[in-house]
């Protein structure tokens, strides 16, 4: 998933907290975050990244297999941002998990035989 078209999914799941977002989808909107918020942070601009920042990482969480709720150890400083880290790098898991399908690189859901749902290739 491109840079861009992580934004651009990002930003239409704005309030969306269920399903699974890729590792690049939400290191991608992770790193736009952290420079938009950065430049506009007398302004406030980060503020308006907080839901959308949270559901990507609560997408993300999931597609790991772990629950959304996990971000809330970032309520412990230092070990607590680690271990979310720790958690937001690992690997998806392979094949359907309660939280959905899996996705493949464009961040596409993929049927378990490996076929895209969107193209029926």
């Amino acid at each position: 998933m491109s840079f861009l078209k992580s934004i651009e999914v990002c930003f239409l799941n704005y309030f969306t907290f269920s399903g699974r977002a890729s590792k690049r989808e939400f290191w991608w909107f992770a790193l736009f975050t952290f420079i938009v918020g950065g430049i506009g942070s007398e302004a406030g601009v980060g503020l308006l990244f907080i839901v959308p920042m949270l559901a990507a990482g609560s997408r993300r969480l999931h597609d790991t297999g772990k629950s959304g709720w996990w971000q809330l150890i970032l309520l412990i400083p230092l070990i607590g941002w680690i271990i979310l880290i720790i958690l937001l790098v690992a690997d998806s898991e392979d094949g359907s998990n309660k939280y959905g399908p899996p996705l493949n690189e464009e961040g596409e859901v993929v049927e378990e035989n490996g076929i895209s749902e969107d193209n029926n290739e």
